[in-house]
């Protein structure tokens, strides 16, 4: 068994992510989530999906980087 890394639960199916060269261990997706989804510099949501990156800047979608100023960024339905 392996504890989960963010609520320390000790679990017979956790589960490993690795990212970046490092190895994360989680019970479920919801930690995984709260740990590993970036945060939208406007609305403060975790972004979970797609996504749009703006001169290296993470938001939920076109209008939360439009709010802050990005240009040129569209959603795509």
């Amino acid at each position: 068994m392996a504890r989960c890394e963010v609520c320390g639960n000790d679990y017979g199916m956790s589960f490993e992510v690795h990212a970046q060269g490092a190895v994360h261990v989680f019970d479920c997706f919801s930690c995984a989530i709260h740990r590993m989804a970036p945060i939208c510099e406007h609305c403060r949501c975790r972004i979970i999906g797609q996504g749009v990156e703006a001169d290296g800047h993470w938001y939920c979608g076109a209008h939360c980087s439009r709010a802050e100023g990005r240009v040129g960024i569209v959603d795509k339905v």
